[in-house]
């Protein structure tokens, strides 16, 4: 009776949750292994201990993209009084958004393609924006995406019940902490540094997210040449873009993967992650387009003030379990508990 009251439970709250699919959709890593030690590495700042998360947690994938950006900013920015849109997302060939119409009534859109300036500047290879991730958003912009995401992507005015509350209050930029029983938010910086470089089947650290120690194996390759150990980042020789059309789509490098699936974790574009670094700003990780692969390695973090937005930072979204994925593995342990005791196992 009560396995079937369970069954009942988790098909109707899935159905629910179905039925009131959001627009904004993410392909998830599940990061477990819970309660794995922190990494020895040596920081460039001479701090030491990362990687180590007491709990399951997911994260996406990819960075937020300007397609899911833009869908944020048509259901909260009519008017926009906090800038979630800078200018430079439509001035800058980096960014990725336009925006139509006066405040009150903004309309917000995809770039169109870029004709012939695709990644390597192969002729006829057009440079698409969707899928590439957004930039020129400050570490305000990622906190009210996040909020926006917690508050079920809500159509109105900014406001409690839409972007300044619900992971985080919006304040300073130096004083939110994240909401406990938040179920969307910003990676800690734990939590993206175990999703970049732990191996779960050794219980050790890679130095590097494409799965390596060697600072030899990594390339910029084109997506369409990607070795496994492949990023966006730039080199003498630079192959992968020039600077006014340099990004690759995330998730590109399909086989260079970290250990938990996500993708771009190293190279594309340097990431915000919850970290307070002292008076210097919120902590950025990953490396990015423009800089060389001194950047990639576990062993460098970074800070910088939280207003700020700039055309090689963007940001990935992290969540807890879906409960129901919680339910029906607590009730498969518990079917398999009773097949066992059935058959005499113990």
């Amino acid at each position: 009776m009560k396995t079937t009251t369970l069954v009942i439970l988790a098909i109707t709250f899935f159905s629910f949750s179905t039925a009131h699919a959001a627009p904004v959709t993410f392909d998830w890593a599940t990061v477990g292994n819970p309660s794995n030690t922190p990494d020895t590495e040596v920081m460039n700042d001479g701090t030491t201990g990362y990687g180590a998360v007491a709990n399951t947690y997911r994260i996406s994938k990819t960075e937020v993209t300007n397609a899911q950006y833009t869908e944020f900013l048509n259901a909260v920015a009519d008017a926009d009084p906090n800038g979630l849109y800078s200018t430079f997302m439509d001035s800058d060939t980096r960014g990725g958004i336009t925006r139509g119409g006066s405040s009150g009534s903004y309309t917000y859109a995809v770039k169109s393609d870029s004709i012939g300036n695709g990644p390597g500047g192969a002729d006829g290879d057009d440079y698409t924006y969707g899928n590439k991730p957004v930039v020129w958003v400050s570490f305000f912009d990622a906190m009210r995406f996040t909020n926006w995401l917690e508050n079920g992507q809500p159509t109105g005015a900014q406001g409690a019940s839409t972007t300044e509350a619900g992971v985080y209050s919006i304040g300073s930029g130096w004083d939110e902490v994240r909401n406990p029983s938040a179920t969307y938010f910003i990676p800690s910086e734990n939590e993206w540094y175990k999703a970049a470089y732990y191996d779960p089947s050794g219980g050790t650290y890679y130095d590097y997210p494409t799965s390596t120690d060697m600072l030899t194996d990594i390339n910029n390759n084109l997506p369409s040449s990607d070795t496994g150990n492949s990023a966006n980042f730039w080199q003498s020789g630079y192959t992968t873009g020039d600077f006014s059309y340099p990004m690759t789509d995330v998730g590109a490098y399909t086989a260079s993967e970290s250990p938990y699936g996500t993708y771009d974790q190293g190279g594309n574009v340097w990431e915000w992650n919850e970290a307070l670094l002292s008076s210097s700003g919120r902590g950025y990780r990953g490396g990015g387009l423009d800089d060389s692969s001194s950047f990639l390695p576990a062993s460098y973090r970074s800070s910088i003030n939280p207003t700020s937005e700039l055309g090689g930072i963007g940001f990935r979204v992290a969540s807890i379990p879906e409960p129901s994925s919680l339910l029906l593995g607590a009730m498969a342990s518990m079917g398999l508990l009773v097949r066992r005791r059935a058959v005499g196992v113990s």
